[in-house]
């Protein structure tokens, strides 16, 4: 299968990573060269300064980039997440509600991809971006 038939099976089976459900967050759709991301921060992902800690943020932009990269991977290729710039433009909260992550693929080369994400808030307000290259290479077989 190509990158975007496997991710197709995991959603219509009803299947989200172990880093996804350990963080409370799930891919919800992905398409070619697409793909969005959802959870609900609350306090229990605080920092010391009693906001949602950066790193989540972080997660789901850079799962929202690799799946968008994902789905366009040919048959026996994968890719691993080279880069990753981050841009926080708002704090998230317990009361940011539903955030989305939304990832799109910008170009996809022979040996590397590369894909953005913007992520809002449950009012559509834009909190964070982020840019990545990832590197493409031929996957292993066990």
């Amino acid at each position: 299968m190509n990158g975007l038939e496997q991710v197709q099976a995991l959603l219509a089976g009803g299947v989200q990573p172990p880093f996804g459900r350990k963080m409370g967050v799930s891919l919800v759709e992905a398409g070619e060269g697409h793909a969005v991301f959802e959870g609900a921060p609350g306090e229990e992902d605080y920092n010391p300064m009693g906001t949602v800690h950066g790193g989540y943020a972080a997660a789901l932009l850079d799962s929202a980039c690799g799946i968008a990269a994902h789905t366009g991977l040919l048959p026996g290729q994968a890719y691993i997440t080279a880069e990753i710039k981050v841009s926080y433009l708002r704090a998230l909260t317990a009361d940011s509600g539903k955030v989305r992550a939304i990832g799109k693929l910008v170009s996809m080369g022979k040996r590397a991809a590369f894909a953005e994400a913007s992520l809002f808030d449950q009012s559509g307000r834009l909190c964070a971006t982020a840019t990545s290259t990832l590197v493409v290479f031929e996957a292993r077989t066990a």
